[in-house]
Formats: structure tokens, C-alpha cells, sequence
């Protein structure tokens, strides 16, 4: 067998960075838009806010203006093309491409810091406190300890040389699982339960809960209640003060902390602005927190008076120079990228208006009309992935609350009478049949088919299970109540 090398001539489409700049910024909603623009206003002295003078600045330099010094080697307008990025701007998209932007929001204390306070309350050696660490460092977000102690041991071992028992790490475990939030450092959901019970008062509805948990946590997990009650010898009512009170545990005693800070970081900012008055409808984008941007004037300036004064045209101002040129170039790029994006913005969130004026105008669910990404790529001439990108983690504000822009888009289906309707449509009946139903014989997946069914939908057993599955009801026997 031979190897043989050869030359191949292929085309190869590539985009340049002002499309790269433009698709990343149109990917971001409005509050992560703003903090890109302080970022860029920080990192570029070009730019800087205020109406933009891109007409003047235009009269007063041409870019096709070569250097006047015919023995210089660089023409200015020529140093970057299309397909060549400066190497600042390189390093620049590298430090960005996987980093997590800042966010404005007040710092709040995570749930590992937290029980590494308590941790610290405690009178413990440097070895028990380092097996605390190992051990709080592997509790997960939701509160649990996902990986076995014994393996912690090996950690330890590994990273320190220093051989802890499985007695030291069990003592070290029982001790944070006492600390806030009751629950934390549980390896299952049953001993996290348990573990916050401990923490109750002593009342007969407790030790009958840690009794159903201990020796029936299976047919309560599956609802089997009667096996209990037959077990345990007590009445449906005893039954049901102890369903209440487990039920009222949280199943993942991290997620306060966890919850608190996505919520700050989630904070709902709508991007786009839908207000109707009467049949009158009309749409803003919102820009409340985004500047105006221009070309810094004192380095245009600069660049005016190297390309006209002979005298300037040193090689030390030359450098100088590129570097200007470099920055003029990467404010403009974001310039437009900006622009680009809020037009982008606008047309899309135009047509998604027209194609569900109904819902606007009413706030009526069952107005929405069957809509997917093809329907609006095709009226805005946008291709389906730059609609998809649109779509993404915006928001639009109306006179009936906030929705996400997914929330428009749903697949079609017809019904009996061959009329197109949307399956969100379907999804709102079953959720209403699921609310209306008896929850001691919750209705079962066929039953909601049949029911459909009657109503003129066509839809099988197992279609509407997974529109139950999206819409996260659980299946009848979970709901089944005592």
C-alpha cells in the first residue's frame, strides 16, 4: 500500500468576520446586546457613543486615498480584506468564543460558599476540614452527593497523598448533612426527604411520614396508596395529612440558591414592544438601553492628516497609524453589525405580527395559527437558520403579558372537518380535559384520544402522549391523588 500526495483545487464558502460579527450579535437578546456594546465601548477608543457623522466622515476620508509617500510598502486601505482578520481582533473572538459575558446584576453567594461558611463555624483539624471541602466540592447544584464517598477517598489520596477512611468521610458527611438547607448532601431523593423530617418537630404526622418513606417509599413514589394504608393500618385520611406534609419537602434543597440567582440573571427583558389600541396594532423594537454609536472624530482626524501631509509619513507614525486604522475599521464592523441585527429584528418580528394578528389583537390562545420557521423565512427572504436565530432567547412584550417568540411557532393539523388548526390548540384541550378530570380516576392517555377524537381532532394514543410529555403532565397513574 502507497501513500501518494496531490494537490486538489476545491471552492470552499466561508464567512467573513463582519457576517461572523453580525450572526453572534443576532443571537443575543437585548440585555446581553447592551453589555456587548460596554464591552466594546471599553475595549475600542474608536468607538464611542453618540450620533453617528458616517456621511460626513465619508467627505472627509476616502478609503481609497493611498498613502502619499510612494516608497512606502503598506497602503492602508489594502492592509485588511475581506477574508483577513487583524491579530488583535483573532485574539479577541478566542477570549469571547466560549466566555460567559458579565453580567450587571449584584453577586450572590453560591450554594458550595455557603456551606463552606457553615463549614468553617465548626471546630475541625486542617484534615477534617480539607474532607469537608472535597466533599462539599462534590455536592451538585440541586443539594445532592452525586459521587460516593469512596471515591472522594481516592481524590484525596490522589491530589493530597493523604489516606482518609471511609469512617472520617461518613463522620464528615453526617455533619454537613445537618447544615442549611435541610436536605443538603443526600446520595437519593428518599434521603434528602428524610433528612429534612429529621430536622421537624417529633409530631405524629412526622414519624408516620418517615415510616411511609423508610419501609414504603416505592408505593408512594408510584401512588399505590391503598397498599399503604392496608400496611400501615391507617385511614385515607391519616394517609392524606402525611402525602401533604412530604409533598411540602423540597425535593432539590439546592435549587433556593440555584433559583435565586437565575431568576436575577433570567430577568425577563422584552425585546420587542407590541401595543394595540382598538384594531390598531403597532410594534418597537427595545432600545431603551441601547446607545447610538459612531466613529470616534479625533482618530479620523489622524488618519486625515497622515494621508495629507507629507512630513507626517514616517515609519513610527505608520505604525501608529495601522493601529488606528485597525480600530476605525472594528468600530465600524460593529457598527453596522448592530445596525444590521435591529433590521434583522424588525422585519422578522413584523411578520410573525401579520402572520398572528389575531392572537395580538385578542390574546386568545386559539387564535394562534399554525406557524413554523419556513412560514417566516419565506415572507422576510431570510434563510430559516438566521429566522431561528431571531427567535432564540427573545422576548416581546404586549398588552397581555410577556411571551417568548417561540412561544408563536407550532407545528399544523387538520381536524375532522379538514379545517388547519395549530397544535398548541390540541395541547390547551388536553390540559383543560387533565384539569377537568376526577384525580381519584385521572384520565388515561386513550381516554384523552377518544376524547379528542369526539371533538373532531385527529390524534392517536400516542401523539397525545407526548403532547401531554411537552406540556409536563405527568401520566394518570403519577396524578392519581388518595
Amino acid at each position: 500500500m502507497s501513500l501518494i500526495q496531490q494537490q486538489q483545487l476545491k471552492q470552499q464558502q466561508r464567512l467573513s468576520p463582519q457576517q461572523l460579527l453580525t450572526i453572534r450579535l443576532l443571537e443575543l437578546p437585548t440585555l446581553e446586546l447592551e453589555e456587548n456594546i460596554k464591552q466594546e465601548l471599553d475595549e475600542n477608543p474608536a468607538l464611542e457613543e453618540g450620533k453617528d457623522f458616517s456621511d460626513e466622515l465619508d467627505d472627509d476620508f476616502d478609503d481609497d486615498d493611498e498613502p502619499v509617500n510612494p516608497n512606502e510598502d503598506l497602503a492602508l486601505d489594502d492592509y485588511m480584506n475581506e477574508d483577513d482578520i487583524p491579530e488583535y481582533k483573532l485574539s479577541e473572538i478566542r477570549n469571547r468564543e466560549d466566555k460567559k459575558e458579565s453580567t450587571p446584576f449584584n453577586y450572590q453567594q453560591s450554594l458550595s460558599e455557603y456551606l463552606l461558611y457553615q463549614l468553617e463555624l465548626n471546630e475541625l483539624s486542617e484534615k477534617q476540614k480539607k474532607i469537608g471541602e472535597f466533599i462539599i466540592g462534590n455536592i451538585d447544584n440541586d443539594g445532592y452527593l452525586r459521587r460516593s464517598l469512596s471515591l472522594i477517598g481516592d481524590d484525596i489520596a490522589f491530589l493530597s497523598g493523604e489516606d482518609v477512611g471511609l469512617n472520617e468521610l461518613s463522620d464528615m458527611l453526617s455533619l454537613i448533612q445537618q447544615f442549611d438547607p435541610p436536605g443538603v448532601g443526600a446520595e437519593n431523593l428518599k434521603e434528602c426527604l428524610l433528612l429534612q423530617l429529621k430536622k421537624r418537630k417529633k409530631t405524629k404526622d412526622v414519624l408516620l411520614a418517615e415510616t411511609v418513606l423508610n419501609e414504603h417509599f416505592i408505593a408512594f413514589s408510584r401512588k399505590h396508596f391503598e397498599k399503604i394504608e392496608t400496611a400501615l393500618l391507617i385511614t385515607q385520611k391519616e394517609l392524606q395529612a402525611v402525602i401533604q406534609l412530604i409533598t411540602s419537602l423540597n425535593p432539590k434543597p439546592g435549587s433556593n440558591w440555584d433559583d435565586s440567582i437565575t431568576t436575577i440573571m433570567n430577568r425577563v427583558t422584552p425585546d420587542f414592544i407590541v401595543e394595540t389600541l382598538n384594531e390598531d396594532i403597532a410594534m418597537t423594537l427595545n432600545n431603551s438601553g441601547i446607545p447610538d454609536l459612531r466613529i470616534n472624530r479625533e482618530y479620523t482626524n489622524l488618519l486625515k492628516d497622515f494621508a495629507g501631509n507629507t512630513a507626517n509619513q514616517t515609519p513610527d507614525k505608520r505604525d501608529a497609524v495601522v493601529f488606528i486604522k485597525q480600530k476605525i475599521d472594528a468600530a465600524q464592523s460593529f457598527i453596522n453589525a448592530v445596525r444590521q441585527r435591529q433590521q434583522t429584528l424588525q422585519r422578522t418580528m413584523e411578520v410573525i405580527m401579520h402572520l398572528q394578528l389575531e392572537f395580538f389583537l385578542s390574546g386568545d390562545e386559539s387564535k394562534l395559527k399554525p406557524m413554523i420557521l419556513k412560514d417566516v423565512a419565506q415572507k422576510t427572504g431570510y434563510d430559516i437558520s438566521t429566522v431561528s436565530r431571531v427567535s432564540n432567547s427573545k422576548y416581546v412584550q404586549t398588552n397581555f403579558g410577556v411571551f417568548p417568540l417561540k412561544f408563536f411557532f407550532s407545528e399544523a393539523t387538520q381536524t375532522d372537518s379538514g379545517e388547519t388548526i395549530s397544535t398548541r390548540k390540541i395541547k390547551q384541550h388536553i390540559k383543560e380535559i387533565i384539569l377537568a378530570e376526577n384525580k381519584k380516576t385521572p384520565v388515561t392517555d386513550e381516554e384523552l384520544s377518544n376524547e379528542l377524537q369526539a371533538k373532531g381532532f385527529r390524534i392517536a394514543r400516542r401523539t397525545v402522549a407526548k403532547y401531554r410529555e411537552l406540556l409536563n403532565i405527568p401520566v394518570a397513574r403519577l396524578r392519581r391523588e388518595a
